[in-house]
C-alpha cells in the first residue's frame, strides 16, 4: 500500500512540474474597426465660428450619441416609444416636432442624460447651423 501511494505521489509531483501549454498565438493583422456609429466624421475644414453646414455639424458633432446605434438614439427610441409613437422618431432627424429654439436649449442646458454642451464643445455658429438643420426651419 505504501509503494501505491509513493508512486502516486511521485506521478503527482511530477504533473506538477510539467510547463504550462503555451499561450494561443495572437492573431495577425490590426483589430477589427468599431462600428461606424461609434466614429466621428472628420470635423469639416474651415472656420468653426461661421459653420453653416447643419448636417456636417451635426454628424460631427451630434452624431457619436445621436446616429443610429448611438447612446442618445436608443434612449430617446425607447422614450419615444412609451409616448405612442413609432420608434424612428428616436432618430433626431426623423422628428417634426422640433423647433430651432428647442435644440439650442437642449444641447446648451443638456436634458436628462444629455449633458450640456459649451462653446467650445460647438460652437455658437455649428449650434445655429445644426438647430436649422433638425428644426426643418421652425
Amino acid at each position: 500500500m505504501k509503494r501505491v501511494l509513493a508512486i502516486a505521489a511521485i506521478a503527482l509531483l511530477a504533473a506538477c512540474n510539467q510547463q504550462e501549454a503555451a499561450p494561443p498565438p495572437q492573431a495577425k493583422g490590426a483589430p477589427p474597426p468599431p462600428p461606424p456609429y461609434q466614429m466621428r466624421p472628420e470635423a469639416a475644414s474651415g472656420n468653426r465660428l461661421t459653420a453653416s453646414d447643419g448636417q456636417r455639424a451635426y454628424e460631427v458633432h451630434c452624431g457619436y450619441c445621436h446616429l443610429t446605434g448611438g447612446m442618445g438614439t436608443n434612449l430617446l427610441t425607447k422614450q419615444r416609444m412609451m409616448a405612442g409613437e413609432p420608434p424612428e422618431n428616436g432618430l433626431l432627424t426623423n422628428r417634426s416636432d422640433l423647433t430651432a429654439d428647442y435644440v439650442r436649449q437642449v444641447v446648451r442646458m443638456g436634458k436628462n442624460a444629455m449633458p450640456q454642451q459649451t462653446k467650445v464643445d460647438i460652437t455658437d455658429a455649428e449650434l445655429d447651423a445644426v438647430a436649422r438643420y433638425l428644426g426643418k426651419g421652425k
